[in-house]
């Protein structure tokens, strides 16, 4: 099943959007305490492209993020991810849909039993192809790669908010996913920290044709995408386009 969705995956990236969303609301609640979250959400990401989604507090971006990720179930309209539908999908199709992204949490969601190094190979643990030391030096290779080879053997208690959320974005990039959201992924770092990551995201994203959403307030980092979105009160805003 896996590999056969990879290859229509592949097949189709070449005339689909990476994320393709019509017309697509969301609720929360049912009866009388049912309130409409997302308003006919339209939107096309193209495999390899930097978005910034931006806007307000409690203005949708994580509830719309949250649904690409196939964390909460899509509810009308259309959201496509790499050519699969997920409106409506059974649930084996947006698990293996899930395999595809790579997801950055706002909290860092780290299993406090576990090491870094550890946390960072579940990421790889899902596509059930890598060997226990294969998945080990990807870890540790990663972890590097985001300031943290001295830190492979810590557990989140004994690293600081920062470096808790460079172990969730290493667990995020490990497997080089097609799709990347990240919900305010530089929140807890400092300004050099931050950068790194962000550098870090669009070295991937020009290597590996991997696209990025990112959900972020913070201004330092927008000169690296290449469209920034609005959203406001569960509408998406006109689009403004960063020069190259």
């Amino acid at each position: 099943m896996h590999q056969v969705l990879e290859s229509e995956h592949q097949a189709a990236a070449s005339s689909q959007p990476a994320i393709a969303v019509e017309q697509l609301d969301h609720f929360f609640g049912s009866g009388a305490l049912r309130k409409q979250v997302l308003f006919d959400i339209n939107l096309a990401i193209a495999a390899g492209e930097i978005v910034i989604l931006t806007g307000p507090s409690g203005s949708g971006k994580t509830t719309l993020l949250s649904l690409m990720g196939g964390l909460r179930s899509p509810q009308a309209g259309s959201l496509r991810i790499l050519g699969t539908e997920l409106v409506g999908a059974a649930k084996n199709i947006a698990v293996e849909a899930r395999r595809f992204c790579g997801y950055i949490f706002q909290a860092h969601n780290l299993h406090s039993s576990l090491t870094a190094q550890e946390n960072v190979m579940m990421g790889l643990e899902v596509h059930g192809t890598y060997s226990r030391a294969a998945r080990r030096d990807r870890a540790v290779e990663i972890l590097a790669e985001v300031g943290l080879d001295d830190r492979t053997q810590y557990y989140p208690e004994n690293l600081s908010g920062g470096q808790k959320q460079r172990v969730a974005i290493a667990r995020a990039l490990v497997s080089h996913p097609k799709i990347v959201l990240a919900d305010e992924p530089t929140a807890a770092l400092d300004k050099q920290s931050g950068r790194d990551v962000v550098n870090l995201m669009q070295k991937l994203a020009k290597e590996q044709g991997c696209t990025i959403l990112m959900v972020t307030h913070d201004n330092r980092i927008l000169d690296v995408a290449d469209r920034i979105i609005y959203m406001e009160d569960g509408l998406l805003k006109p689009t403004s386009e960063l020069s190259t």
